[in-house]
């Protein structure tokens, strides 16, 4: 799982820009659509410092 901040998180953030604005959507708004598309995607989403990561999660 890519944690944000990640190289692999970040081409994947950049990529969701660049779709955004190709459908017309600001330089502004697109970051801000991109990174709510990633918060939804389960896979893409932070598990934060490992002592508060649930069990198993690893």
């Amino acid at each position: 799982m890519p944690e944000p901040g990640s190289k692999k998180y970040d081409t994947r953030r950049a990529r969701l820009r660049k779709d955004a604005e190709n459908t017309g959507v600001s330089d502004q708004d697109a970051n801000r659509v991109a990174g709510e598309e990633l918060q939804e995607g389960e896979e893409w989403r932070g598990r934060g410092p490992k002592g508060e990561r649930p069990a198993g999660s690893e």
